[in-house]
């Protein structure tokens, strides 16, 4: 029988590329046919390697969930920027490849996400995402999300409406 491992840990500069990858797989599956295509390609884009190299730098924090040594995906979390919104920590973002998706892997990141935001002192948390993607919409409310509030996100010449979800 064989053992496979699943480690959460921060992410590290010398992860700037994988992380790259991941993040342009899971958005253009995540956001094809909801963001128009060319603000899409942009976005993706702009996070290249070195875009993320700098990130394992920044003031958010990074962790990566790995299964057997292979980045599977990512979350980024820190302070909310929601100052109306009395939560004080937030997750930013959490995508996973979308040949991970639906084992689990994206329940352990966003627990260790909110483990952390905890152990640095956050009360509560908040997480924004599309109200027409379906798939996050489903994972934050299974997750235990109550969605309290809204607003509007730009991409090009369309605004889509965003969901903001809490855990107390």
């Amino acid at each position: 029988m064989k053992t496979l491992s699943i480690e959460v840990r921060p992410g590290e500069p010398r992860d700037a590329a994988s992380i790259s990858d991941v993040h342009r797989v899971s958005w253009l599956q995540a956001y094809g046919g909801l963001i128009p295509h060319k603000p899409l390609i942009q976005m993706v884009n702009r996070r290249d390697h070195a875009w993320w190299r700098k990130a394992t730098r920044g003031p958010s924090t990074l962790l990566i969930v790995e299964v057997a040594g292979v980045i599977a995906g990512y979350a980024t979390l820190g302070l909310n920027r929601a100052r109306a919104l009395p939560q004080e920590g937030e997750v930013y973002e959490i995508y996973l490849r979308p040949e991970y998706q639906g084992i689990g892997l994206g329940r352990i990141l966003f627990g260790e996400a909110k483990s952390l935001l905890k152990s640095l002192g956050c009360q509560g948390l908040v997480v924004w995402c599309l109200e027409d993607s379906h798939h996050a919409d489903s994972f934050f409310r299974t997750a235990g999300g109550r969605d309290i509030c809204e607003g509007m996100e730009d991409f090009g010449e369309k605004n889509l409406k965003k969901i903001g979800y809490i855990w107390d």
